[in-house]
C-alpha cells in the first residue's frame, strides 16, 4: 500500500458540498492499494502511520508521533496513488488494485487504526471528493508497504 502523508492544522473531506470527515491538527493521508497488496500490507500501513515520528518535540525536531500528540488522523482512499507514470503523457492503472479489493484494504486500514487510536475519521471510497487541508510546515512524506 501507498500513503501520502501530510501533517496538517486541519483537513476535511466534502461529498456533494456536506461535510463527511473532518479533523483539528494531526496526519491526513491519502491511500492506494497496489494490485499485490494484501491484508497484512493494510496492518503494516496503519502501524507505521500512528508511530511516525512527524511531529515536533520540545527541541523542534521531528521526534512525536500521531499517537503522541493525541491527534486526528483523516484517511482519504485514492486509487491514483497506485498509477503507472513511467512512460507516455497518460498514467495508467494497471499497477492499483481492483476497486472492490481496493475498497476491502482501505477498510481494513481504516479499521486497524480506530482499534489503536481514538481520533480516525475517513472519506468514502469511490465517491468525488474534495478535500480541504492546511498542511503545516509544510511536511508530506510517501510511505510504501513493499
Amino acid at each position: 500500500m501507498i500513503a501520502l502523508l501530510q501533517r496538517v492544522r486541519h483537513a476535511e473531506v466534502r461529498v456533494d458540498g456536506e461535510t463527511v470527515a473532518a479533523i483539528g491538527a494531526g496526519l491526513l493521508v491519502l491511500a492506494g492499494v497496489q494490485r499485490d497488496d494484501e491484508v497484512a500490507d493494510a496492518r503494516r500501513l496503519a502501524e507505521r502511520l500512528l508511530a511516525y515520528r512527524v511531529f515536533p518535540d520540545a527541541e523542534g525536531r521531528m521526534n512525536r508521533s500521531l499517537t503522541e500528540i493525541d491527534g486526528g488522523l483523516l484517511l482519504v482512499p485514492q486509487f491514483t496513488l497506485a498509477a503507472d507514470t513511467r512512460k507516455g503523457n497518460r498514467p495508467g492503472f494497471s499497477t492499483a488494485a481492483p476497486p472492490e479489493r481496493g475498497e476491502v484494504l482501505f477498510r481494513e486500514l481504516v479499521a486497524c487504526c480506530r482499534q489503536r487510536h481514538a481520533d480516525v475519521q475517513a472519506g468514502v471510497f469511490g465517491a468525488d471528493m474534495a478535500v480541504g487541508l492546511t498542511n503545516d510546515g509544510p511536511v508530506t512524506f510517501w510511505l510504501q508497504t513493499r
